[in-house]
């Protein structure tokens, strides 16, 4: 017999307000009158405002139409609903904990309720301390989302720069210029290590600016060759060479009225340079075998990883270019020189990680000690990289050292007391250091950092995208 279930039985849920369990609502889907009940009665008892179903199709209806923040699931309901019904409710009420019952309690049963979103798997026959038990672990869990939801939206970054996480005194610093040179219309020349966010910071001034609605368009100067990136940005006619079947605009003319980005500016020849020089002077473009000037309307960004005022010297770099497009300039502080954004930059990612795997995560204190106490030389994307790797390697809500890679924690291989002269390190990492090393003492300049390290520049680049450092 079916439990009856008013439309008006779960009372609205007030997320901010987990300190009081009696606001957190329950559904309980269970074929079985009397475990029904008993559940109903256990989760009373903690304050939950509970209500119970054996209909599949109705516990659907509750959950996408009236608030539910705690499901416990049947799923051996008659007609086979099991993990299906589950990836329904996941589906449904995303944020809702599922907390699923089964008569199998293997150990496959339960990962593969966890793997479906789960937050936790409860074989019968079951004590009613058990439950309760896993009750008020949700409630703590919920609290625990509550509390880092609140984290994010105190300490987010200021309104127009919402995809940039941080709050460190260096960043508000950031933030002022930002909102500064979003009002102009003069090039900006953005500095920073490889994983900084350069293009998130040229994104932000862009789309903070009067001109959002026009295009925004990212070059990769160091990911194309010379030839490819001229006739990306300034187009070619019909006929300019073989295989130009017909005319087509560059980026730099598709981007009218808006701005084109030019990550990695200080890989650009010199030949493109002195080019990229007379579309800031004259704002006009000549496309690839035509006779003809285009005058375009566009702003240009630009950002490097390198020094540019050493290339000048060096004469690898235009003095007259580096001027041009260091009207205004902002530098990204590395993430060593503000560690006190990495639990929140932490906290973003793992709740971003939560939306679209249905799953919770959360980090013990060893796990937060290491990170703090990393220097992060990839910066914010090898953090976001360590992140996603913990995640998809931990089985369980909490993340531990042991999910975290070995160059972080510095634990693998340790001998003995683990003193210096006893810690063996892994090869990978030893040939990560000697990489990133060379290319941070030559500026940035993978070539000669190729060639010097022996080995060939498509290697080089496959094992900078290994590490999470495609862009340095």
């Amino acid at each position: 017999m079916t439990a009856a279930i008013a439309p008006g039985t779960f009372a609205p849920s007030n997320p901010l307000s987990l300190e009081n369990p009696s606001l957190l609502n329950l559904l309980i889907l269970e074929h079985d009158r009397f475990v029904r009940e008993a559940c109903r009665d256990a989760a009373t008892a903690l304050g939950y405002r509970a209500s119970a179903t054996e209909s599949i199709e109705q516990a659907l209806w509750l959950v996408n139409s009236q608030s539910c923040d705690v499901v416990l699931l049947d799923l051996n309901l008659p007609g086979g609903v099991g993990l299906d019904g589950l990836h329904q409710l996941k589906r449904r009420r995303p944020e809702s904990e599922v907390i699923a019952m089964t008569n199998n309690g293997t150990v496959q049963s339960a990962v593969e309720s966890m793997k479906a979103g789960a937050f936790d798997c409860l074989p019968k026959p079951f004590g009613l301390h058990e439950l309760r038990f896993l009750l008020e672990r949700v409630s703590d869990q919920l609290k625990r989302k509550t509390e880092q939801r609140a984290f994010l939206e105190k300490n987010k970054s200021p309104r127009g720069f919402g995809a940039i996480v941080g709050h460190a005194p260096e960043m508000e610093k950031l933030y002022r210029i930002i909102g500064k040179a979003a009002q102009s219309n003069h090039p900006v020349l953005i500095l920073g290590e490889s994983g900084t966010g350069k293009e998130m910071v040229a994104r932000s001034i862009h789309f903070s600016g009067p001109f959002r609605d026009k295009p925004f368009i990212p070059v990769d100067c160091g990911a194309l060759v010379p030839t490819l990136i001229e006739s990306e940005l300034f187009g070619y006619v019909k006929g300019a060479f073989t295989g130009a079947m017909q005319t087509k605009p560059g980026l730099l003319a598709i981007a009218e009225g808006g701005t084109v980005f030019l990550d990695e500016v200080g890989e650009l020849p010199l030949d493109l340079q002195a080019k990229i020089l007379r579309v800031l002077q004259e704002k006009e473009i000549r496309p690839v075998g035509s006779t003809k000037q285009i005058p375009i309307n566009v702003r240009i960004l630009a950002a490097t990883n390198r020094d540019l005022e050493q290339a000048v010297g060096q004469g690898s770099f235009r003095r007259d270019l580096y001027f041009r497009l260091n009207v205004l300039n902002l530098r990204i502080p590395p993430l060593r020189e503000r560690r006190q954004d990495i639990p929140l930059l932490v906290a973003s990612f793992l709740e971003r990680l939560s939306r679209t795997s249905s799953r919770t995560y959360e980090l013990s204190d060893d796990v937060t000690e290491a990170l703090l106490a990393y220097d992060w030389p990839g910066n914010v994307r090898e953090l976001e990289n360590c992140v996603e790797r913990c995640c998809a390697l931990n089985s369980g809500p909490t993340i531990h050292t042991t999910d975290l890679p070995s160059s972080i924690t510095g634990a693998s291989g340790q001998l003995g007391t683990g003193t210096p002269e006893t810690r063996i390190v892994p090869i990978a990492d030893l040939e990560m250091r000697a990489i990133l090393g060379a290319i941070e003492q030559l500026n940035g300049d993978k070539v000669t950092a190729a060639k010097l390290l022996g080995i060939g520049k498509t290697t080089l680049y496959r094992k900078l995208k290994e590490y999470g450092c495609a862009q340095v």
